[in-house]
């Protein structure tokens, strides 16, 4: 998530660097901040990505009002020590305008898996009663896994027939099962497509 590569904070007389957030699934740039020691410190240490805000002359977390969090998944930091790369999954719009981003762009993605994995981790760290996902999670790894089985059990038995809606329908489900699985592991879908282009330029 962090490497704990030293950050120069005293390059700016007020102790302030540059926090560049971008979407985590579709790398999207959303918005600027900016952070001292104590609101990167805060950021590590609860999930949440916060600022120092200068309107406000404090530490500020995004979404303390509005619920819209920016829930943390890995921070770089640059060449020079003094600016930040922050990849974050966003709930709900990120400007104050009601913009999907501070420059008033739409947050797509044209890989609607990695959105689906974001999805995915969202439902596993911050858990909610009413989701299906969630609950699987709950439930533990075996019940995950037995899912998976059942679900290629089932896309096995429609490879048998010509319904095509029902090949593709199960197809669907026991990818997205696989998907809780692997965020379940601590992997995601592209660490096995890493394996897989390994295998490929042997």
């Amino acid at each position: 998530m962090y490497n704990n590569k030293q950050v120069d904070f005293q390059k700016s007389a007020d102790g302030l660097v540059p926090a560049i957030v971008q979407d985590a699934a579709t790398s999207r740039v959303l918005m600027l901040g900016y952070m001292n020691q104590e609101a990167l410190d805060k950021t590590l240490e609860e999930g949440k990505v916060t600022f120092f805000s200068r309107s406000k002359q404090r530490l500020w977390t995004k979404g303390e009002e509005s619920g819209n969090f920016l829930y943390l998944q890995e921070i770089r930091v640059d060449c020079d020590n003094d600016t930040l790369l922050i990849k974050a999954n966003p709930v709900g719009v990120v400007c104050h305008t009601g913009a999907d981003t501070c420059w008033d762009e739409k947050n797509v993605s044209n890989d609607f898996l990695a959105k689906l994995e974001s999805i995915i981790t969202e439902r596993k760290n911050n858990p909610s009663d009413n989701s299906y996902t969630s609950n699987l999670f709950a439930k533990g790894i075996n019940k995950i896994a037995q899912k998976v089985g059942e679900e290629a059990v089932e896309v096995v038995i429609e490879a048998k027939d010509d319904d095509e809606g029902l090949f593709l329908n199960e197809s669907a489900d026991l990818l997205f099962h696989y998907l809780v699985l692997l965020s379940a592991k601590g992997y995601q879908l592209a660490d096995v497509l890493s394996i897989l282009q390994q295998r490929h330029n042997k």
